[in-house]
């Protein structure tokens, strides 16, 4: 069963990162509305998710992982909240 999860981050490597935001989007799902949070859909574990995205980051990096439950509340626009309505479980 696909879980959901916030991957969020603070890129601070000289780098090209397109290859970090095609592992994102190789999730089953996903949503980029934020500029630098994901929510991404997957059967993974977050250390699956983390062990996926880990190589694709330099050292000086910030990424978080967390699951995500349908317990939400902020301004976004109502595509942004279909989508997590659709997608994200009910705690």
């Amino acid at each position: 069963m696909d879980k959901v999860y916030l991957v969020t981050y603070d890129l601070k490597g000289n780098r090209d990162y397109t290859e970090l935001y095609n592992a994102l989007k190789a999730s089953s799902g996903w949503w980029h509305y934020l500029e630098s949070s994901w929510l991404i859909k997957s059967e993974e574990t977050a250390e699956g998710v983390w062990k996926r995205l880990a190589s694709e980051i330099a050292q000086g990096d910030r990424l978080l992982i967390i699951e995500v439950r349908d317990n939400v509340q902020g301004w976004l626009p109502k595509k942004a909240w279909e989508w997590i309505h659709e997608n994200v479980p009910s705690p």
